[in-house]
Order: C-alpha cells, then structure tokens, then sequence
C-alpha cells in the first residue's frame, strides 16, 4: 500500500529505487535527536556541523542540497582538454601540499588511468593531504585547467560524491560538502518519522507527495527532475507557513486602533522650509504615501526602502514630526549605538531648530540621562527602547531603521499596546517580487533613485597582488584634500577577532603606505564615547583615513570621505558590499571604491560574480536582484527574519507560480490552517 501511494503522489514518477528502509510506525520524537546518535558521527563532527545550524537529525534531513551534479562523462586522461566538466577513474602516485599566498594551501596529487597521469588540483583543503595515498584508486569530477585537473568533487570506492545527480550540500571551510553528504546518508534512515502536516485533501487537491517522500527524493534522486518535484512539495509547506502568517498579521491589524494624524501642519511646513534641498518626486510621492496612512485609525505598516543616499532620513523625520505636531511623541529605533548615533547627530540640530526636543537612548546611556531621552518629543535608540522597564510617554509613530536586522518580535515589541503607526525602514534594496511576498502585510514605498547631483561612484577590483596601487592611487587623492575609508577584512565571526584586525591594519598604515597622513579605526569593541569622538574627528577632517570594520555599514555620512578601499573583498557580501560602497560619494566630489581580492584564480565563481556585478552597476535593486539569485532568501532578509530566514526550500525567483497556490490557499480556508512543522 505504501510503495503504491508513492507512485501515486509522484504523478508518474516511479518511486526511488533506493527508498531509505522504513522504521516501523511514525515517531517524530526522533527527530529530535542528536546528531551523535547516528552511526558515523562523533563529537567532533556533530560541533562542525553545528556552525552550519544543524543539531538534530531533522536539520540534517532539512539541510536542501543547494544543486546536484549534472550528468557527466567519463574521459580517459590523455583525452582532457579544457572546456566541459567531465569524470576521470586513476590511481594516486604522489601527493604534495604546498603553501600559498595569505594562508592559503594547494594540494596536487598526480593521478594516472594508464593512459597519461595528470596533475590533480584542490585549493584550500590541506586536509585532503592526509586522506590521499599513494596507490588509492579515485574517482575525480572536475575540469582541465590553469594549474591542471581542478578537482570539485572526488569518491574513493563508490561514486556518491561524482555521480550524476548527487547532491551537493551547503557546507563550510572546517567541513567540506563530502562530510556533510555522508552525514546525511546516514540520516536517511529516519525519513519515515516525519508526519505530513498537510490534510490529506489538501494535498490530494495539490497534487503533492507525501512530505518524507518529498524529503527522500530531495537527497537521493534519479534526476533533476525527480529531486525538483519533491523541492517543491517543501517549499509550498514553506510559502503556505508564510502567507498563512501574513494573513493572520494583516487580521490582527486591522482590530487595532491607531491616532488619526489628519493633515500636515505648520511643523511640517518649517521643517520642509529648513531643509536645504528640494526633495525628490520619489521622496514626495513616499510622503504621499505616509499621510494618506497616518490619516486612518488603522495602524500604518509600511515599508519604506531606497538604495544608500536616497534621502529616507528625511522622509523618516518627517514621519515623526508628524507625530509631534499632532501633541505625540515619535521613535526611531536602529540596530546598532553606531546608527542610533549617526541618526540622532542628523536629526537632532533640525529638530532643534523646530523647536522640537530629541534624546538618544542606547545601552550606553546612563539612568540619569535616560529619563528625559525617553521624555522627548523624539527619542532615537537601539533595542535599548524595548527592553523592560523602559516606558515612551506617548508613542503614535515609530520608525524602525535596517529593519532586516530585527527580528520580527523585536520590532513588534515597540509598537505592543500602543498601536501607533510603524515606518519599516531599510537601504538594503528588496527585490520587488520578494517584497510583495515576504511583506505582504507590508504597503511598499520605494525612492527608486538618489538627488540627481549624487555621481556614481566609480568601482573597481583588483587582486592582493596589485594592492599597492591602490594605496599609491589614494595617497594622491589624500594629498588633494579628499578623505578615505579602509575596510578591514572579515576575518572570523568574533568582534574581538575584528577589532584586532582592524587595529593591527591602522597601525600597519601609519608605518608603511599612509605614513604621512592621519589615520583613525574605528570598531564595535569600542567604549561608545570613543567611537563617538573618532568619528567626529573624521567627519570634521581632523583623519584623512579611517580604518573600520563594517562598524561603518549603514549610516555614517562623511561627503568629503571619496575613496573606500575594501580589502578581501571577496569575503563579504554582495549586499554589504553595496552598503559599505553607500559610505562615499555622498558630496559633490567623484567617489571612488577600490575591491581587493584574492587573485582571480583562486575566487570562487559566485565570489567573481558578486565583484564583477558591483563594478558593473550602483543601482540597489539591481544588484538586490543578483544577490537573490545568488544567496538564499533567509540571508538576504537577515539571519533573524522571522518566517522568510527560515526558508530551506523556496525560491522566490522560480516558485512564483508556487507561491500564488499557497497564498490562495491561506485566503480559501474557512477555518485557520493548522502552521506546517
């Protein structure tokens, strides 16, 4: 009856030929269990799979392959030439490591099938040092290339890690996707323990496989086609979790009253005549947007993105003052001191010249000061402002800053029991598509493009090797009065770590390359007053460098800092890149942002695709487009993005049509949908 139902629910695909054996009745308790329950996996193992998010054998079986290799033949050695990726079967007959530039290792093993021997190549995996030997017999996928046979896959004995259509997993550099495959082997057996959360109904309606058949195809598929049709079966549970909670939002929304604001009035007039510029027509129609929100008892849910510079501060404070002219107290809540920071020294002469009182509450701020910060007709803060204890006097409007780096929860607990209207802020560009799916709770208001005197910002990237040029180039930009950034690599995930990097790099500059300018660093171990000072002194030209960590992503705004020298670039990402690139360019002066990298033959293709699409354009949402297509949706939303972070298996740019079946589903159920799990 069982094999018979998955011929079924596959809708003419046959079942697998190698189901993992059943275990007798569902028991999803064992999911739960650790990772060292399984055979083969120890405790070093299970806490290298834990930096990867997996603790449990449901991880591990939710751990999608991110491809599966395609079809591939196999070549004898003397017949390799460049071009298609293909499968070559030799004996080893040595194997030497050697070091390279920047802590890196390349491991050559020289492999021959009888009819040539080749020179087989790994970059950064000095481990596979150790599991070669002499006389082993391999199995290697790969392509000829510039150092020889470039080694992407390899399988001694059984060819699990090069056959056609194995899968490939996520992985990290302490584990390779080969450990983390055979991690998974040894999950499978435990498939049957999922239950599937949709009703029976439902599915027979949607045509849907079962969910562990779903997952047992994921990881052992006989085609592309078969591991795509049980993807999709994971990603509606997905999508149907995430309209299903839209909708419920969107309904508790709408049973809360918020303060009617009515029209703009004489503050707002002031403020629009104390602004030292025109605003755009996209920061006017945005503005349109928010009034036409702000009149209605409904709380306003909006969000409000635009590329770095586009002028959403202004459109923010406006927000507001909205709220202050109406005898009620607006909040502007951001996600790090350095932002909060940035964003009061902004606001604060404006306001102050209006007439209109403004605090700063961070974690820094001491008991004292913090009383009257939070008595303020405009209280700026970190997630100071939601802690408990802390009481705003009057709330109507709150705006919350780079809201991708809140998790949903946190940014719903400024708005708890206040119903007061919330502006979603962010210069992360979102796609468009994703936008309308992600937030669909969320009215969307866009400042397409920055002020029309804003230049571009000129990009380029070079290799390590020609670094030098870089600073050679900058010294004369110094020279002529211009200010810089040098962004400090992403070495490791600790702040102390980054700040040690960040510092040692300072003091390297003052001796070799900047040693006749000044140079400052800034980063987040830093004791508040002093980022605070330092970052005072560059903005009033006092450092012609500063030397930062991404401290200095978001919100710091220096017009006569022009030039930004990122070095290993290729370590960040796309999105990050752009926000730091955000930081120059924002004055009248042509800006300049310099990418060093690892030389081009050691990046990888997504790292060359991230640097090359930052050199091609500036414009956020196209490169919010790229990085969609190149990163899973949860990163790009942020790690804490409730509901979208924890997509393992849609994909917003393919599962439109997937998704329109789930959103239709959440809106035709009469009673409320049981969540999947």
């Amino acid at each position: 009856m069982t094999a018979i139902r998955r011929q079924t629910v596959f809708a003419g695909l046959d079942q697998p030929q190698a189901w993992p054996p059943t275990r007798g009745r569902c028991r999803p308790e064992r999911l739960e269990a650790a990772l060292d329950t399984l055979d083969g996996v120890g405790a070093t193992l299970r806490r290298r799979l834990a930096t990867l998010g997996l603790a449990t054998v449901r991880d591990l079986l939710e751990h999608a392959p991110r491809r599966y290799e395609a079809a591939a033949d196999e070549t004898p050695i003397a017949e390799l030439h460049g071009g298609d990726e293909v499968v070559i079967v030799g004996d080893v007959l040595d194997v030497t490591k050697r070091p390279l530039r920047g802590r890196r290792v390349l491991v050559t093993a020289r492999v021959t099938d009888g009819t040539a021997a080749t020179s087989a190549t790994w970059f950064n995996q000095p481990w596979i040092a150790e599991e070669l030997k002499p006389g082993m017999c391999v199995r290697l996928r790969g392509k000829q290339g510039r150092y020889g046979f470039d080694v992407r896959s390899w399988d001694v004995g059984e060819p699990r890690a090069t056959a056609d259509f194995a899968p490939v997993y996520p992985a990290a550099e302490e584990i390779p996707a080969k450990t983390v495959r055979r991690a998974v082997e040894a999950a499978l057996p435990f498939v049957s323990d999922f239950p599937d959360p949709l009703p029976a109904e439902l599915r027979e309606r949607e045509a849907m496989p079962l969910k562990r058949d779903a997952l047992a195809v994921l990881h052992r598929p006989r085609s592309e086609e078969e591991a795509e049709r049980g993807r999709q079966r994971l990603a509606f549970d997905e999508l149907l979790v995430l309209q299903i909670g839209i909708a419920r939002r969107a309904a508790e929304r709408e049973k809360t009253l918020a303060p009617s604001l009515g029209a703009a009035g004489d503050l707002i007039l002031r403020y629009r005549r104390a602004l030292p510029f025109a605003l755009t027509p996209y920061q006017e129609r945005a503005i349109r947007e928010i009034d036409a929100d702000l009149e209605r008892t409904v709380p306003m849910q909006r969000l409000l993105q635009g590329d770095v510079g586009s002028g959403k501060t202004v459109v923010a404070l406006y927000a507001l003052l909205r709220a202050v002219e109406n005898g009620r107290q607006g909040a502007l809540m951001a996600p790090t001191e350095t932002l909060a920071e940035q964003h009061y020294l902004t606001i604060a002469d404006l306001c102050a010249g209006l007439g209109v009182s403004c605090g700063l509450v961070t974690h820094s701020t001491r008991a004292r000061d913090r009383v009257s910060a939070l008595g303020a007709d405009v209280v700026v803060g970190t997630h100071a402002l939601i802690q408990e204890g802390v009481e705003l006097r009057d709330l109507a409007v709150a705006v919350v800053d780079e809201q991708h780096r809140f998790g949903v929860e946190q940014r719903e607990a400024l708005a708890q029991g206040r119903g007061p209207h919330v502006l979603h802020m962010t210069a992360t560009p979102i796609p468009r598509t994703l936008a309308l799916t992600v937030y669909g709770d969320l009215a969307v208001s866009e400042i397409a493009k920055p002020p029309a005197s804003r230049k571009p910002v000129v990009t380029s990237r070079i290799g390590e090797e020609r670094a030098s040029e870089a600073y050679t180039r900058l010294a004369r930009l110094l020279r002529e009065g211009r200010q810089a950034y040098v962004v400090c690599p992403l070495i490791e995930e600790s702040e102390t770590s980054r700040a040690r990097a960040a510092e040692a790099e300072a003091e390297r500059l003052r001796r070799a390359e900047l040693r006749e300018f000044s140079v400052g660093c800034v980063h987040g171990r830093m004791k508040a007053a002093e980022r605070r000072d330092t970052m005072a002194r560059f903005k009033a030209g006092e450092l012609d460098v500063l030397v930062a960590t991404t401290v200095i992503e978001v919100g710091v705004d220096v017009p006569n800092a022009t030039v930004m020298i990122v070095q290993e670039a290729d370590r960040f990402g796309l999105a990050q890149l752009h926000q730091l690139r955000g930081r120059v360019g924002r004055g009248a002066e042509q800006a300049y942002c310099v990418l060093v990298s690892r030389p081009e033959a050691e990046l990888t293709e997504s790292a060359r695709r991230r640097l090359d699409a930052l050199v091609a354009t500036t414009d956020g949402f196209e490169l919010a487009e790229v990085d969609l297509d190149l990163r899973s949706t949860g990163h790009l939303l942020g790690t804490r993005q409730s509901g979208a972070s924890d997509l393992r298996f849609a994909d917003f740019r393919r599962d439109r049509a997937l998704l329109e079946r789930a959103r239709a589903t959440a809106r035709r159920a009469s009673a409320p949908l049981e969540l999947p799990g």
